[in-house]
């Protein structure tokens, strides 16, 4: 009998990409280092940051159905909560990931409980009720800067025996933000085969089934909301040590809108997809002005500037195309490549 050939999707194909990304990802700064492109490390952590966030939106709007349009409210309260720490004199990063995490997760338990009560669109304006009633209170706080938003001055210091890491440093940020993300890649790629996880896929399939067959549905959502408010709130805290600022925009229903851009784009239920998404997004943004101002200026002179302003014209009709004609994001049109 001829000897079993190892399929090229076995695990080590389905862990050699991953692999390849970690790796790059690693020898990023350095590449970007040698060429003079310092700038880009801040996109790189940017992008890295709110990929995180995607991904824990990705557990609610992915993986258990539920269109949050108020996610943006943790990762803006986790923002808040370590600028306020900084600015009252307390740069400990494990203090500050404590906190974040607990207010974030406290945040999400309660939201949680009261809209998941509810279901369709009611579950959409009740969570987007509640983004709007923390960005209108971050508002209304005079003494961290209300509508102006707030100036942080120090960062997160973590003791790493005699080191210390300090979050000003941008390559530390970096390699900081892209543990996390690792992890919560990770995590998120194991909770799929979960018992905990197969429920959440069964309640977003068909929760009526799941619930005559005796599933607590809403205990598992209420966890999985809970969850991915806390590791949203992470998110914003690194952000905020990114920006050196934090305003009442991080909770604006905009910004929800953003990350919902990037789980859909990437590939809604994807483990890949909202770091794909947030990847195509941020870079989206960076380039396509510069792009619409190299190819208009030829024709239109002076006047491409201006046009170079309403990039967005151009994105528009992109996601358009995206949502036709990659029903599984960009993540699920790579894989249809893959496997022709």
């Amino acid at each position: 009998m001829a000897p079993i050939e190892a399929k090229p999707h076995g695990l080590r194909g389905a862990l050699l990409l991953p692999l390849c990304a970690i790796a790059i990802a690693i020898a990023l700064p350095f590449v970007l280092r040698a060429f003079g492109l310092d700038f880009y490390l801040s996109l790189a952590s940017r992008i890295v940051v709110y990929a995180i966030a995607a991904t824990s939106l990705n557990l609610v709007l992915g993986y258990a159905g539920l269109v949050s349009f108020g996610h943006a409210a943790f990762f803006g309260l986790g923002a808040y909560v370590t600028a306020i720490m900084i600015s009252e004199g307390v740069q400990s990063g494990p203090l500050h990931l404590a906190a974040t995490i607990a207010v974030s997760a406290l945040a999400a338990f309660v939201i949680g409980a009261i809209s998941l009560r509810t279901r369709g669109v009611y579950f959409i304006m009740i969570t987007l009720a509640f983004a709007q009633m923390l960005f209108y209170l971050a508002n209304s706080v005079k003494g961290y800067g209300g509508d102006e938003g707030l100036n942080i001055r120090a960062r997160s210091l973590f003791s790493l025996g005699p080191y210390l890491l300090d979050l000003k440093n941008p390559l530390a940020l970096y390699y900081v933000a892209l543990a996390v993300l690792v992890i919560a890649l990770v995590a998120l790629a194991r909770f799929a085969p979960s018992r905990f996880g197969r429920a959440v896929l069964a309640l977003r399939d068909d929760d009526v089934r799941a619930e005559a067959l005796g599933f607590p549905t809403y205990r598992y959502r209420l966890a999985a909301f809970t969850i991915a408010g806390a590791v949203c709130g992470l998110a914003g805290a690194l952000l905020a040590n990114h920006t050196e600022f934090i305003s009442p925009a991080m909770m604006h229903w905009t910004r929800s809108g953003d990350l919902i851009v990037m789980v859909v784009l990437g590939g809604m239920g994807s483990a890949f997809g909202p770091l794909i998404g947030a990847v195509a997004l941020l870079s989206l943004e960076e380039a396509l002005p510069v792009l619409i101002r190299v190819m208009a200026s030829p024709l239109f002179g002076d006047a491409a500037l201006r046009m170079a302003e309403y990039w967005q014209i151009v994105l528009g009709p992109l996601f358009l195309l995206v949502v036709l004609f990659a029903r599984g994001g960009i993540d699920g049109l790579l894989a249809g490549a893959r496997r022709g």
